[in-house]
This record gives C-alpha cells, structure tokens and sequence, in this order.
C-alpha cells in the first residue's frame, strides 16, 4: 500500500508521546514513519499511561484514565488512516478485569479492544485500521515481565502474561478486517536481552531513538506490504 500524502491518525500511549526519546521531532516513530512514507499530516492523540479498557476507580492522576475507547470520539474522522498503539498499560496496571472474548465493553480489556475497534470500522469505513500489538518489556525492579503476569502495585485485579493481551488483539482484529503489526513476535527487540535493553530501551518498556527507528522501519515495511 503507498500512503503518499495521507493524514493519519495515530492513538496511543507513552511510546506514541515519545517518552524516551531524545529527538522526537525526528525520531519519534510517527514521525519517522511520516518521513519514510510521505504523509501529509499526522494527528498524534497520545497520552501516557492510558489503557484501552476504562478504569472503575479514578487514580491519583486523572488524565490516566482517559481510555483509548473514550478518546477515540475526539478523533479527526477525515483521516486517510488509523493506528492505534496500545494495551501494555492494560496489562501492567489498573482495575478494569481481563474479560472475555464476548464481551463488547471498555468495562474489561477483551471487551475495551472489541469496542474501540467497532468504532473504528463504523467511523472510518474502507479506511485502512492498524492495530500494533504490545511489544516485549521487562523492568528490572521486577513489577513487569511480561512472560507472567504484572507485579505492579497498582494492578489491582488478576492480570495474564502479557501474550494473552497480544492474542485478544489479533482475535478480535478478524471481525473487522483490522490488520495487526504483531509487535511481541515481530519487532525483534527483547529487553530480557541485556543487549537488547541498553541499545534499544531506557527502561526495558520505553524505547529510545534507536528502538524508534527499528519501529517505524517495521511500520513502514508492514504497511508497504498491505
């Protein structure tokens, strides 16, 4: 697919924000990926620390709890394109349940990807909807690694390892002819590398602008293949 002189929509979290990047101007993968592809605008509506499922009890920063699902109405809907990046915060922290595959809510996780990507096939039709998987993380103090479920203090409710997330993305992307960047399996950065994690990351979850570039590489790659 070539998207030329597209305006594109990218919702998303710290790592759309650019928390970790030096250059953002230049590095930050949406930005790169602009460059590498031509686009004519890009829409950036990142915050960080937000999850797609919504949270029943506020937190102690309020602007956390502005869910993917909620924030996907302020969207400009004369996009030529949607990608969306995210569901790592879902798995690390908050108190929405995990859910099931039927649920069709942003009361749980199954249920907040099931939604948001109903609304956006409704709001962009024949429109070109990408969803990237969570990639690896791992944070050495120990609350995450994302092969079991996150120890983190603010993850109030039983969670899976981070794979499980990964699976609901891609099972539910079959509904709505979604495509998915499988991240986990694909980005080829593992921070429980030590290599991995001091040339790509500067936490084991956040990337820098190395791990950017390798990011909008996979993107821009995936895309020209659809």
């Amino acid at each position: 697919m070539n998207i030329k002189g597209f305006k594109v929509n990218f919702l998303g979290d710290s790592i759309t924000e650019g928390v970790g990047v030096a250059d953002i101007p230049n590095c930050r993968y949406d930005n790169r990926l602009a460059k590498l592809c031509g686009l004519s605008e890009t829409n950036i509506y990142a915050i960080s620390g937000t999850r797609l499922a919504h949270q029943k009890n506020p937190s102690e920063k309020p602007r956390y709890d502005l869910c993917f699902c909620g924030r996907a109405f302020d969207m400009d809907t004369s996009a030529d394109m949607v990608i969306v990046y995210g569901g790592v915060n879902d798995y690390i922290h908050g108190d929405a349940p995990f859910g099931e595959m039927s649920d069709t809510t942003p009361a749980t996780y199954c249920g907040g990807v099931y939604f948001l990507m109903n609304y956006l096939r409704e709001n962009y039709p024949d429109k070109p909807i990408i969803f990237l998987t969570p990639a690896r993380c791992y944070l050495r103090n120990g609350e995450v690694d994302d092969l079991v479920p996150s120890a983190h203090a603010k993850k109030t409710v039983p969670g899976k390892p981070l794979i499980a997330y990964v699976d609901v993305i891609k099972e539910t992307a079959k509904q709505f002819d979604v495509k998915v960047l499988d991240l986990y399996h694909n980005l080829g950065i593992d921070p429980h590398d030590p290599k991995d994690y001091e040339t790509y990351t500067v936490d084991g979850l956040h990337f820098n602008d190395a791990g950017h570039e390798i990011l909008a590489q996979k993107l821009n790659s995936f895309i020209a293949s659809l």
